[in-house]
């Protein structure tokens, strides 16, 4: 049912939000949305933590999609539902909350562990496609603060992240909900009409779009619109985050209107608060340039001339915490970042902490590692720039979203480059035992190729290694060398210049 007020509150939104837009400077066009710029701490900081955490980590089983799955017949979800908690309609989604106490939560705890892991900035899920809000809200009942661990889950974290230096951002998944979980009417369970505004399954639709069709039907109405709109309006005004992530399918024609009017709302309001904001897309949902592009678990072949983001997760297979995650490894992952930093990117790595509240071990080691590397490296990550090429190297990567399941072999001769300081830094994706390396983009001398490194080169180091580095460069390369050094994970080789 509608909480209290709601048609009073919803009135009285909608028209704050048109006087926002009015006021400007920006209106709720993609004309003027292009305007934007995006924040320069963003483009500093490179390295970020996603959190999916919400009711879906109490059932733990296969992945953050489990409130649709276990609603269609035949699905392991759906079986797996049956088999552990019994029939749908004695025990449906919404029966999670009470389990979903989270007596370990520590927000504390959390930022400690994501600053440590060198992460600059922190992107929890307010609200997944499922519906449960993490935050508090006038809207509806079903919110973390009345309901499931009775606390402001995004208002603690964004408390902590501030208290340590951490810039505060959040994501709002809510534009799937339209259908999310509406084969729950296909059988007897407990998604059953009649359903209004303010109830859990609400709307449910039964009609379900094809999701690879920008225009498929049915559009979302006019209420569910309205309500998306003041949700996440009200997110905006409470948390006041500094870049507002979007999942997918807000890319559908049907919430284009009310997709510019929360840009320009938001854009407005962070000029209000003193500092610019920026919203996370993906599939080409808003006007390029209107916020930042975002790439989902992929990433870009070439360097680009505009800073993106990728999104990926700790695990291969799942956002959220479940008992049967495929780890990717550490090296891995400070490859990744170090590829997409090369190519003008961000890393968003996502996190799925226990219904408990606490951290899995696996996940603490791995962000242990990554923390470790980047106090060693973080000169060639942070507030880097992109050089005159990001890499070299026989190993070609593949671009694209959902693409990084290819994966990457990498040689001796697979180098990503930045810049900063006054210096190049050439980062070896797999250092050679030998300790041996040359770097083809940095020859010098009249054989060198007329496009190559035409500066002087005053000095070589490597980063965390106290060994001498012996080094010269001619028309083949720099060559680098340095005895009795080696590491599994990549290798920061920095080049002094003048």
């Amino acid at each position: 049912m509608k909480p209290q007020n709601y048609d009073r509150i919803k009135a009285d939104y909608l028209k704050t939000i048109d006087e926002v837009i009015e006021k400007g400077p920006y209106n709720d066009s993609w004309d003027s949305l292009t305007d934007m710029e995006i924040p320069r701490w963003f483009c500093r900081d490179k390295f970020g933590i996603f959190i999916h955490w919400g009711l879906y980590s109490v059932p733990a089983f296969n992945n953050e999609w489990y409130s649709r799955n276990m609603y269609i017949q035949g699905t392991p979800e759906f079986e797996h539902h049956v088999a552990t908690y019994g029939p749908h309609k004695d025990f449906g989604y919404k029966d999670f909350i009470p389990m979903f106490t989270a007596p370990e939560f520590s927000a504390t705890e959390w930022v400690s562990l994501f600053k440590k892991a060198g992460a600059r900035y922190i992107v929890p899920v307010a609200e997944h496609h499922d519906g449960f809000q993490m935050y508090e809200s006038e809207l509806s009942e079903f919110n973390s603060v009345k309901m499931g661990p009775k606390r402001d889950v995004v208002g603690e974290l964004k408390a902590e992240a501030e208290k340590q230096g951490l810039t505060f951002c959040t994501s709002s998944h809510r534009a799937e909900h339209l259908w999310f979980m509406g084969n729950g009417k296909d059988f007897d369970s407990d998604i059953k009409e009649p359903l209004e505004v303010g109830d859990f399954y609400w709307p449910s639709l039964q009609e379900q779009p094809n999701q690879e069709d920008i225009f498929a039907k049915p559009y979302p109405t006019q209420e569910f619109l309205d309500d998306w709109l003041i949700r996440t309006c009200e997110l905006i005004d409470k948390y006041q985050p500094k870049i507002l992530y979007f999942d997918w399918w807000i890319q559908h024609e049907g919430y284009k209107d009310t997709l510019r009017k929360i840009a320009a709302y938001y854009y407005n309001r962070g000029l209000e608060w003193g500092y610019e904001t920026a919203i996370c897309y993906k599939h080409e949902a808003m006007s390029f340039g209107s916020g930042i592009v975002d790439v989902e678990r992929g990433k870009f072949a070439d360097v680009k001339p505009y800073h993106w983001q990728t999104d990926t997760a700790i695990a291969h297979n799942s956002w959220c915490y479940t008992t049967s995650l495929d780890y990717k490894n550490s090296v891995d992952i400070i490859r990744y970042l170090v590829d997409v930093v090369s190519k003008n990117g961000n890393l968003l790595l996502n996190v799925g902490p226990k219904a408990d509240g606490s951290i899995p071990d696996k996940d603490k080691e791995i962000l242990a590692d990554i923390g470790k590397w980047l106090d060693v490296n973080g000169e060639a990550i942070y507030s880097s720039k992109v050089w005159r090429f990001s890499g070299e190297g026989p190993t070609a990567e593949v671009e694209g979203k959902f693409s990084e399941g290819n994966g990457s072999d990498y040689t001796a001769e697979d180098f990503r480059f930045t810049a900063g300081n006054g210096c190049i830094y050439a980062i070896a994706l797999k250092f050679p035992e030998d300790g041996k390396v040359c770097i083809k983009s940095l020859a010098t001398g009249k054989n060198a190729n007329s496009s190559a490194f035409q500066g002087i080169i005053d000095g070589v180091s490597i980063l965390g290694c106290d060994s001498p580095v012996e080094w010269k460069s001619d028309g083949d390369g720099l060559h680098v060398s340095v005895s009795g050094y080696t590491s599994n994970f990549p290798v920061t080789i920095k080049i002094h210049t003048f």
